[in-house]
C-alpha cells in the first residue's frame, strides 16, 4: 500500500436557482385557500432564491421544500397548544424562517401577523414600543423573530404578556405529524398592519377568499407569462412586499429572487444586478424612492451598459406612495443606455384594506400624466391675477379583475369623469374587517364599499390619485396638498426626495399655518438663515402665505415600514420636541 497522500481538490457546491419555466401547468390563483395554492405550487420546481448583500445567491428554497417546512412548523405549533384563530406574531425578516413560519401558521389554522424589523430611525426603545402597541392590538399567542434581536422582541412580548420564541427554537421541527383542520375560503388567513400604524394600529383581517381573488386579479392584470420572474427587495411586513412579492409568487407559481431590504438600502444597485442576471423576463416593483436612489447612485464615469442589461425588465411596477413622474423620467434617462424602456413602468394603486391591488396600468402603456390646475386640486375658484399653476397627476391604471372603483363627493354622491373626490372600491378582495375594531370597520366599510381615504378622479375608466385626504392642509378654507409644498422645496438645490415634510400646525393666535420640516446639511449659521428664507419664499409662492420653516438634522424624518415619509408621525415628533430643529435667529 502506498503511503503517498492523494490530495483531492475541494469542489465548491454551485447553487442552481429555481427555474422561470416549469412543466407544471400554471394556475392563476384559482384556489379556494392559500393552503391549496401552496400544495399545488409544491408539485413544481419553482421557488424562492435568497441573495446576500452583494447579490450572490445564498439559498435556494423550492416551493416543495417550503411546504414540507411549513407542515413541520404547523405540527410544532399544534404541539405547543396553538389553536385555529390564534394569532402568531412574526418578525418579517426576508428569508426561509419567516416564510416557513408564516405558511405553517396558516396550515395550523392560526393567523400570522407580520411585524416590522427595527429601522435605523428611533432606536431600540421606539421599536419595542411599536411592537408592544401592535402586539396589544393583535393579542397573539406568541411572538417569534430572529435570534439577533431576541433582546428586543422578548422585551416587547413580556410587556404584552405573550409567549416568545426565536427562529432557532423552531429549527428542529421534530413534532409528530397530526391532523390539521382544513382551511375554508371564508376563514381569516392573516392580519396585515398598515404601514406606520403605531399609536392606533389597524390590523386588516384578510380571508383566504379575499387573498385568492386579489392574487388572481393582479396576475391577470400584469399578464404574467411563463418566462417571468419576480425580483424584489421589498419588506415582507408591508402589503406590497408580503402580498405582491411573497404570497403571489406561491399562488401564481412564479420563481423569485430576494435581497433583504436593509441590503438594498446599503447597495441599491444590487437590485438592478439581479434583474440583469435574469435570463427570462423580470417583474419588479418599487416605490418612487427606490428608483430615485438608483438613478442618483449611478456614476457618470462609466457607461451603464457596461454593468447592466435591463432590456428584459418587462414590468417595472410603481406603487406604495405618490408616483413622481420627474423621478421616473430621471430613471429612464439614467438607464436607457442599459436597455430600460419607459413603457415597462407599471403604475398601480392599492392598499392593505383591499388586500393589495385596486388598479393596475395595462402593461406597455407606461407612465401617463395629466396636468391639473392647482385650483382644481384645492377646490378654490381660479385666481385670474396669478399665473396658472399645474401639477402632474399620474394615471394609476384600471380596476383589476373583480374590483369596482367610484369617486364620491362630500355627500356620498357619485362623481363624473375629471371630478375630484374620495376614492371608493368594492370587490371580493376588500378586507373582512379591522381586527377587534368594529367602529373603525363601520366607518370605512359601507354596504360592501371601502372608503380608501384617498382623493382622486376617474377618466375613461382610469384612476388618477391626487393625495391622501387626511394629509390635506386646509387653511382659510383652501386645500393645500403637502406633496405640492414638498416637491416645490425639492426643486431648490441641495435637496433630495424625502428631505421635506409639510403639515399644518396651530399657531399661538389659534390660526392654522403650514409648517415645513427640512433636512439641512449646511453647518454655517448664516447660510442656514439664507436657506430658511429661500424655502419660505418658495412655499409662499405656492401657498400665498407665510409658513413655519424648521431646519432639522439629516435622517430626522420618520418613515413608515415601507419607507414612505410619515407626515403624521413627523408632526407628532415635532410638536412633542422629539425632533429638535436647529436654533436660528428669528
Amino acid at each position: 500500500m502506498s503511503d503517498t497522500l492523494t490530495l483531492v481538490p475541494k469542489v465548491e457546491r454551485v447553487l442552481v436557482p429555481t427555474p422561470n419555466e416549469d412543466s407544471l401547468p400554471r394556475r392563476f390563483a384559482d384556489f379556494d385557500t392559500f393552503c391549496d395554492a401552496l400544495d399545488y405550487a409544491a408539485k413544481g420546481s419553482r421557488g424562492f432564491n435568497f441573495h446576500d448583500p452583494r447579490g450572490t445567491l445564498a439559498r435556494v428554497y423550492p416551493f416543495s421544500e417550503l411546504r414540507a417546512d411549513a407542515l413541520a412548523v404547523a405540527y410544532e405549533l399544534v404541539a405547543r397548544g396553538v389553536k385555529p384563530g390564534d394569532r402568531i406574531a412574526l418578525i418579517a425578516e426576508t428569508g426561509t424562517d419567516f416564510a416557513a413560519l408564516f405558511c405553517g401558521s396558516v396550515y395550523a389554522g392560526a393567523w400570522p401577523v407580520p411585524l416590522p424589523l427595527p429601522t435605523s430611525f428611533g432606536g431600540k426603545d421606539n421599536y419595542i414600543e411599536q411592537l408592544s402597541v401592535q402586539l396589544q392590538s393583535s393579542d397573539p399567542t406568541m411572538l417569534i423573530g430572529p435570534d439577533e434581536i431576541a433582546h428586543l422582541t422578548s422585551t416587547a412580548a413580556e410587556r404584552q404578556g405573550c409567549g416568545h420564541a426565536t427562529w432557532s427554537d423552531f429549527a428542529k421541527r421534530d413534532a409528530a405529524p397530526c391532523e390539521l383542520r382544513k382551511a375554508q375560503p371564508d376563514d381569516i388567513c392573516y392580519l396585515q398592519y398598515s404601514s406606520g400604524s403605531t399609536r392606533f394600529p389597524h390590523g386588516v383581517a384578510v380571508t383566504h377568499r379575499s387573498l385568492m381573488s386579489n392574487l388572481a386579479a393582479h396576475s391577470h392584470g400584469m399578464q404574467v407569462c411563463d418566462t417571468d420572474r419576480c425580483i424584489s427587495w421589498l419588506p415582507w411586513y408591508h402589503d406590497m412586499g408580503l402580498v405582491g412579492c411573497f404570497l403571489s409568487l406561491i399562488a401564481n407559481q412564479v420563481s423569485g429572487d430576494y435581497l433583504r431590504t436593509e441590503d438594498f438600502a446599503r447597495r441599491p444597485l444590487a437590485w438592478l444586478d439581479l434583474i440583469t442576471r435574469n435570463e427570462g423576463t423580470s417583474i419588479s416593483y418599487s416605490p418612487t424612492f427606490g428608483y430615485d436612489i438608483c438613478a442618483r447612485r449611478i456614476s457618470s464615469q462609466s457607461p451603464v451598459s457596461d454593468r447592466f442589461d435591463l432590456s428584459r425588465w418587462r414590468l417595472a411596477g410603481n406603487g406604495a406612495d405618490m408616483i413622481r413622474p420627474d423621478v421616473m423620467q430621471n430613471f429612464v434617462n439614467a438607464f436607457a443606455d442599459a436597455g430600460f424602456k419607459a413603457s415597462a413602468f407599471l403604475p398601480s394603486y392599492g392598499l392593505a384594506e383591499a388586500t393589495l391591488a385596486v388598479t393596475i396600468m395595462p402593461p406597455g402603456e407606461g407612465i401617463r400624466v395629466e396636468l391639473v390646475e392647482e385650483e382644481r386640486l384645492s377646490g378654490s375658484p381660479r385666481d385670474l391675477s396669478r399665473p396658472a399653476r399645474y401639477r402632474a397627476i399620474v394615471n394609476c391604471g384600471k380596476p383589476v379583475l373583480d374590483m369596482e372603483v367610484v369617486i364620491r363627493g362630500e355627500n356620498g354622491e357619485a362623481l363624473g369623469d375629471h371630478q375630484i373626490g374620495k376614492v371608493w372600491c368594492r370587490g371580493t378582495s376588500v378586507m373582512h374587517s379591522y381586527f377587534r375594531d368594529p367602529e373603525a370597520t363601520e366607518a370605512c366599510l359601507i354596504d360592501g364599499w371601502l372608503d380608501t381615504g384617498d382623493m382622486g378622479y376617474m377618466t375613461e375608466g382610469y384612476l388618477f390619485i391626487v393625495g391622501r385626504a387626511k394629509d390635506m392642509i386646509i387653511i382659510n378654507g383652501k386645500n393645500h396638498w403637502p406633496q405640492d409644498i414638498e416637491w416645490a422645496v425639492e426643486q431648490l438645490p441641495g435637496f433630495n426626495h424625502g428631505d421635506i415634510a409639510a403639515f399644518s400646525i396651530e399657531m399661538e393666535n389659534g390660526e392654522e399655518a403650514p409648517a415645513v420640516l427640512v433636512h439641512c446639511r449646511v453647518s454655517d449659521h448664516e447660510k442656514r438663515l439664507e436657506l430658511r428664507e429661500m424655502i419660505r419664499d418658495k412655499v409662499r409662492s405656492i401657498t400665498g402665505m407665510n409658513c413655519v420653516v424648521e431646519l432639522i438634522p439629516p435622517k430626522s424624518l420618520p418613515r413608515t415600514s415601507s419607507g414612505k415619509l410619515s407626515r403624521a408621525k413627523a408632526k407628532k415628533l415635532y410638536l412633542s420636541g422629539e425632533i429638535e430643529p436647529f436654533k436660528l435667529a428669528a
